[in-house]
């Protein structure tokens, strides 16, 4: 206990009750996941509508024993500041074809803006994270990213430049910081065996790094509810064969495949479960993980 503990001012808690409440319904979770690795997605769009509360839900993670791993996005950024410097973007499929023009500004914007701010956030609410990106330690490994699609008939390759996927990623550079106090933040960038730098998916950066560290849960916060049913009806769980049967049907489709899938490479990696929670609820991470609810999104287990 503090020496100083703050004053208690009369009226300033309303309901003391409630509060009492939910931290007793809390308690069996923090006890659940206490020990337990779980690697949390933080996209673009999502930063801008729960980022208040972000950053002070992820220390609370490790004040309670849990070990959290950030990956960021942060398309929306980038975009702005290519916008800015006047270099022109480029997507094929959803994915932006970075030359190196562009590499560069996206390697300052991941690395030198976005990771910053998020450790300097997490850091204000009492944490204690470190920015990473796929260069440091050589964590992430990556491999150009080669595809293909038809046009009347023919397969044609698509350059995407220096777009990668993750080709390894060494577990136990982060298995030195679940022994410590330190949450690491990591950029999606990767580094070839050339030496070359890879502009990842961040949302595929998750699920390797998950899989990698055998992670109980993987949270994607993401701009979205969740997977939805044929009937446009949040589902709050679903087995992998189920989304697998949903993607081939159609019921799942555009930019919500790649998400799912990157939800089944994990669990099949080993990941216990991964979840697409909509990461503009205020405390997402807390509701999803700390109460009987069903949480603010879609999970996804084995099965």
């Amino acid at each position: 206990m503090s020496p100083n503990p703050t004053p208690r001012i009369a009226g300033s808690n309303p309901d003391p009750l409630a509060k009492a409440a939910v931290l007793a319904e809390a308690l069996p979770y923090m006890r659940r996941y206490a020990g337990h690795t779980l690697v949390v997605k933080y996209g673009g769009h999502a930063m801008g509508e729960g980022g208040d509360s972000f950053a002070r839900d992820v220390a609370l993670l490790k004040q309670v024993g849990i070990h959290p791993i950030v990956v960021h996005g942060g398309g929306p950024q980038i975009g702005q500041m290519l916008k800015r410097l006047g270099v022109e973007s480029r997507f094929v499929d959803g994915l932006r074809v970075t030359d190196a023009e562009t590499m560069e500004v996206v390697e300052m914007v991941l690395a030198g803006t976005i990771n910053k701010q998020l450790v300097a956030a997490i850091n204000a609410e009492g944490g204690c994270a470190i920015g990473l990106t796929g260069k440091d330690g050589g964590l992430i490994e990556a491999t150009k990213l080669r595809l293909s699609r038809i046009d009347n008939g023919a397969r044609i390759d698509v350059d995407l430049g220096f777009v990668g996927e993750p080709r390894r990623v060494a577990a136990s550079v982060l298995d030195t910081f679940r022994q410590s106090d330190i949450i690491p933040v990591i950029a999606p960038i990767g580094v070839g065996a050339d030496g070359q730098t890879y502009n990842i998916n961040a949302d595929t950066v998750a699920g390797a790094v998950a899989a990698a560290v055998k992670a109980t849960r993987l949270l994607l916060l993401t701009d979205v509810a969740g997977v939805l049913d044929a009937d446009k009806r949040l589902l709050s769980e679903i087995t992998a064969d189920r989304a697998r049967r949903m993607i081939a049907d159609g019921t799942i489709y555009g930019g919500m495949i790649p998400k799912v899938e990157t939800c089944l490479d994990a669990v099949d990696g080993g990941v216990e479960a991964a979840v697409i929670l909509d990461g503009r609820v205020p405390h997402a991470i807390l509701l999803e993980l700390f109460t009987d609810t069903s949480g603010a999104g879609t999970l996804i287990r084995a099965g």
